[in-house]
């Protein structure tokens, strides 16, 4: 059974200059047993190599993507914003609608083959969606959670943080 004791937590510049390939080979060699990634890499990591996924998200989190614009361009470009979103629904359509296509197209800029993207893609919903509520209590929970985990250094209140919505 893996421990909080196990695990080594490097810091946000740490784990952001930790590219998937370099970490991958460090577990594929050894040097580390386990390790934390998302897809498409997972999906890599387990047709090539046959690793077995330990704990997931599931049942804690659910699979969200956030985009992010300062607060000042929010403000002043709701317009864009509102067009971003928008194209950002009908890609999400798009690829879902056309697996394979959205995977020949993905493949080169990450440098995986195209079977392994259309597995990653196929476990992804990409629907486009305003954070709501739930969203934001979901990210509430994963701050209380790293704060007790001494991971940030002060409780953030997420709800305080301003947010873009659509327009209806």
């Amino acid at each position: 059974m893996l421990h909080r004791r196990d695990l080594f937590l490097a810091s946000a510049a740490a784990l952001a200059a930790s590219l998937p390939a370099v970490v991958r080979a460090a577990f594929e060699n050894g040097s580390i047993a386990a390790w934390v990634i998302w897809d498409p890499f997972l999906a890599a990591v387990q047709r090539q190599s046959g690793a077995r996924v330990l704990p997931d998200s599931v049942g804690v989190s659910e699979y969200r993507r956030f985009y992010l614009a300062s607060t000042a361009y929010a403000k002043r470009r709701s317009d864009v914003l509102g067009r971003v979103y928008a194209e950002l629904q009908k890609a999400g359509t798009w690829i879902k609608q056309n697996p394979q296509a959205a995977a020949e197209w993905h493949a080169p800029v990450i440098g995986l083959d195209a079977a392994t993207v259309e597995a990653a893609n196929a476990r992804r919903s990409y629907r486009v969606q305003a954070v709501d509520a739930d969203g934001l209590a979901e990210q509430q929970r994963i701050v209380d959670a790293f704060t007790g985990a001494g991971v940030l250094p002060r409780r953030v209140v997420v709800a305080e943080s301003p947010v873009w919505r659509p327009a209806a």
